[in-house]
């Protein structure tokens, strides 16, 4: 079942000082950790297509990269 809100999963290394940066920011935007470095990259993601960037080229992905905010877990 290819869903909207399946989400790929991948294990990610963050230093010490930003791990706990990122933690606080997560916490004054009221959002989980996960639902933060979502958001951060979802937002670097859409400024980059704004400026005319291309990240990936549509018929060499697939499928475009979603940018939509679901819910903030």
């Amino acid at each position: 079942m290819n869903d909207k809100n399946d989400k790929k999963q991948i294990p990610l290394r963050l230093s010490k000082r930003l791990y706990e940066e990122v933690t606080r920011w997560a916490e004054e935007d009221f959002r989980s950790l996960n639902g933060q470095i979502e958001y951060i990259l979802t937002e670097a993601v859409s400024s980059r297509r704004k400026s005319g960037a291309r990240i990936l080229r549509e018929e060499q992905a697939g499928d475009s990269c979603d940018t939509e905010q679901g819910e903030n877990s």
